[in-house]
Formats: C-alpha cells, sequence, structure tokens
C-alpha cells in the first residue's frame, strides 16, 4: 500500500502527462484487464468527480485499469450511496486518498447559482446552493462546492476509526487547459 505523498506525487505525474499527450497512456491492456479479474482490484485512490463528460479522471490522471476507484455525480455532491462507496474502498480495498474533483464550467454549480432547476436535479443544486451562498462567479462556487463535499465526507466520518485512515483533499480541474490544482485549507473548516 502506498502513502498518501506517493499517491499524491502519481496523481500530479498523471496530470502532467496528460496536459503533454495526445492518447490516453494508463494501461487497458488485456493483461492488466485478465491481472485485475483474477487478483482484484487494488486501486490506490478514490476519486469524486462531477458525472460531466469532458472529467475523465483515468485519463485526467493517466492511469488505466484498477489504479483509481472512480464514483461519478452531477456536481461532485455525495449522498449516502457515495459516502457507502468511499467506506467501501478505505475499509476493503485499503485506499487511503480521496480526492474531490470539481470542474471549471460545471453545469450544476451554474444551475445552482442561476436556482432554476427542477425535478430530481433539484435535489443536487440545492446541496451546492447550501455549499456556494451567494457566489455567483462559477470557478468560486466550483471551489466552495468542493471544500463542501470534503467536509461533508470528514463530517460523515467523524469517529470511524478505519475512515480516520484516510486523507481527504480537494481538487479543481481546468476543463480547459487539462490541469489539476489540488486545493488548500485549514485541517479544520
Amino acid at each position: 500500500m502506498m502513502n498518501n505523498e506517493k499517491t499524491m506525487k502519481l496523481l500530479k505525474e498523471g496530470n502532467e502527462r496528460y496536459l503533454h499527450t495526445k492518447n490516453e497512456i494508463g494501461d487497458i491492456s488485456e493483461r492488466i484487464r485478465l491481472d485485475t479479474a483474477k487478483n482484484g482490484q487494488h486501486p490506490f485512490a478514490i476519486i469524486i468527480s462531477c458525472s460531466d463528460s469532458r472529467v475523465i479522471p483515468e485519463a485526467i490522471f493517466s492511469c488505466g485499469i484498477g489504479e483509481l476507484f472512480v464514483i461519478r455525480t452531477a456536481g461532485n455532491v455525495v449522498d449516502d450511496s457515495t459516502l457507502g462507496s468511499v467506506e467501501y474502498a478505505v475499509e476493503h480495498l485499503g485506499c487511503t486518498l480521496v480526492v474531490v474533483l470539481g470542474h471549471t464550467c460545471c453545469g450544476a454549480v451554474g444551475a445552482a447559482i442561476a436556482g432554476n432547476a427542477g425535478g430530481y436535479v433539484k435535489s443536487i443544486t440545492d446541496k451546492i446552493a447550501e455549499a456556494i451562498h451567494s457566489e455567483t462567479d462559477p470557478c468560486k462556487a466550483s471551489i466552495l462546492n468542493i471544500r463542501n463535499t470534503v467536509s461533508c465526507i470528514r463530517t460523515a466520518f467523524d469517529g470511524n476509526e478505519e475512515m480516520a485512515k484516510a486523507e481527504i483533499v480537494g481538487a479543481l480541474y481546468d476543463v480547459k487547459s487539462g490541469e489539476v490544482t489540488f486545493l488548500k485549507w485549514p485541517a479544520k473548516f
């Protein structure tokens, strides 16, 4: 099992390769498919990202089959199913780094700012609206939403010894440049 410093280094290096390549370079070979089918998955990080079709964590971090445990939901918001998936990946797969990966030009964040969502989408935009309050700048709102999701995960698992092993960080993916910026906040916020 890797420590979180090494995991972050791998993610940053993978994103750097992604910025300069024309093709995805993660291992999706028959060999790795057969190996993970026989020996199971051993991802080194959990990525909670938006469902946006422009946000492809495996490509963004130059990862292949079995390297990332990806959970996708519009607006990278969390619910009980998402939290259950995180808990599974930490407790059963040994992941100790959770990355909440928001992005620029997020439609869910834009809808929360506009306040005009209906149907089931409203359950997503309502969570985002609570996180961004009156912020109208889409990039700042995306960062506030990421921060809120990180906080929600920390709060959900407060007091859980097994989950205390996991580090939870936020990151912003720029859909135009392809760059991922890992965000820093005080330990308690």
